[in-house]
């Protein structure tokens, strides 16, 4: 049986199924915060949970269903996010820019923010944020998502310093495009070769999760 706990935000998200069956794969147990309506069943070793992370009170509760005696929360991944292009600075309301950050970067920080008491007063965890490529290397129209994505970054470099006292570690994964059936969707199929598997990105996370990436803390690493 498991003897620890990932918390998987977007756990029912492309990305998200590869990192939850990833985690259980390796003896994690994962709870994942789900919208309601939601189509991410309960299966052994995973539970779910309805939550609207945006929602500090909800957050708390996703956060108690961490709590089993025998298998302490000890991750996170902070998975839930959304994209925006073709929002050109000189014509994008002000609402569209903030709408990037509301999704990137509230969801983010209320559950890191709920989650940290929980890992410290279990010993110390890992906590993985997701930026994106774009942070680093933006493109035209997404100043929104770029912006939020590097908003991300230095967020999760401010709690791995903080996180530092009671053993809470803290790393952000940098992803280009996903191999995603909306990414599939949204391009010429001449152009799938360059998305990345979710598989080898979900890889990555777990590593950052493991006592096998102890030493590493406050990274951006791109995937």
């Amino acid at each position: 049986m498991p003897d620890r706990t990932a918390l998987v935000t977007g756990g029912a998200g492309g990305l998200g199924r590869s990192v939850v069956d990833t985690l259980v794969g390796a003896g994690w147990r994962v709870v994942v915060p789900i919208e309601k309506g939601g189509d991410l069943e309960d299966s052994e070793h995973v539970d779910t949970v309805v939550s609207d992370l945006t929602d500090p009170d909800d957050v708390a509760r996703a956060i108690r269903a961490t709590g089993y005696d025998d298998a302490p929360l000890k991750a996170l991944v902070n998975l839930v996010g959304g994209f925006a292009a073709e929002q050109p600075v000189a014509t994008t309301p002000i609402a569209e820019f903030e709408r990037m950050f509301a999704l990137n970067l509230r969801p983010t920080y209320l559950v890191t923010q709920a989650a940290l008491p929980r890992l410290a007063a279990n010993g110390g965890g890992a906590i993985v944020c997701v930026g994106s490529a774009a942070a680093l290397r933006p493109f035209a129209g997404a100043a929104g998502y770029a912006a939020s994505k590097a908003a991300v970054i230095a967020f999760a470099r401010v709690v791995a310093e903080e996180g530092k006292p009671d053993g809470v570690r803290c790393n952000a994964i940098l992803p280009t495009q996903i191999d995603t059936p909306a990414n599939r969707e949204a391009m010429p199929e001449s152009e799938w070769h360059r998305l990345v598997p979710p598989a080898r990105i979900a890889g990555t996370v777990a590593f950052l999760c493991s006592d096998a990436s102890a030493a590493v803390n406050g990274a951006a690493v791109p995937v």
